[in-house]
């Protein structure tokens, strides 16, 4: 059903739909970043990385503690490099694309949150990403609790109690809540909020097809959830890919909930007609 679109070059996405650990999350960026840009070449983001990682060796040893390794790594990305979030390109699917986002040195929190850890992992500092309400942060383990970056926000460093506090404040999202949320979320959680981030742009804005690579990807890493199938069928009537469009929506019948029977019936009924034209 959905073997219209190959992964098998993407070795990063291929090891999240094996379920494996070991994925580069910078390098599977840039494999959804492909998705609509294609040709990109890796080398010259990858390259960057490494670049910035060297530079920070040095500074990163040096520092007497803690915080001051933080303060060294956001020196060398938002300060040297220029590397933070503009609300003026908030809406762009660039600010989703890594290669884009180093080129720019503006993305979503999201995006400059995998340059951050990249950069970091290569010199040797172990960050995670945080998919905390409406504004994704990285977070650093230190030996008096946890310390959590805002790429978006030229890297500021917040404690757990300010960054609960913010949070909860900006978002109306209760507290219990946010604690939960500023746990080190896995790279397969990381993909689909950057997935989901796109998606969203390409729907706003009518681009289908980017819609519908987007959504591929999001079905075969949830193959079980109604609601990813779905939004692929409907896509697909829109994306004007009828074929696909009628097997799925074909396979959401026999299982959708009965709100759901009327709209599926007419989206099917429209994709047959975009069939029977093709043919």
């Amino acid at each position: 059903m959905f073997c219209e679109t190959s992964f098998d070059c993407d070795s990063e996405f291929m090891k999240l739909l094996c379920r494996r650990e070991d994925v580069d999350l910078a390098v599977a960026a840039l494999e959804i970043a492909r998705d609509n840009q294609p040709g990109l070449d890796f080398g010259p983001t990858l390259e960057w990385i490494e670049d910035r990682s060297r530079e920070l060796v040095m500074p990163l040893a040096m520092a007497s503690n803690e915080r001051d390794l933080l303060n060294a790594l956001v020196h060398g990305l938002a300060e040297v490099h220029g590397l933070y979030g503009d609300d003026a390109h908030y809406d762009s699917p660039d600010s989703s694309y890594l290669n884009r986002v180093v080129e720019t040195k503006r993305g979503l929190p999201i995006a400059l949150s995998i340059v951050y850890v990249a950069v970091a992992a290569r010199a040797g500092v172990e960050l995670t990403g945080v998919c905390s309400p409406m504004h994704f942060l990285v977070r650093y383990e230190s030996i008096e609790g946890p310390l959590f970056l805002d790429p978006y926000n030229h890297g500021r460093i917040l404690e757990k109690d300010e960054c609960v506090h913010w949070l909860s404040g900006w978002t109306g999202v209760t507290t219990p809540v946010v604690e939960r949320a500023l746990e080190p979320a896995d790279t397969r959680t990381i993909v689909t909020r950057l997935l989901n981030n796109l998606k969203g742009r390409f729907v706003r804005d009518e681009n289908w097809q980017a819609a519908w690579n987007v959504q591929h990807r999001l079905t075969v890493l949830n193959p079980s959830v109604y609601r990813e199938r779905l939004d692929l069928a409907r896509i697909a009537v829109r994306a004007r890919k009828p074929g696909a469009a009628v097997e799925l929506l074909q396979c959401c019948l026999k299982s959708c909930p009965a709100e759901d029977k009327t709209m599926l019936e007419a989206e099917l009924l429209e994709a047959s007609r975009l069939l029977a034209s093709c043919n």
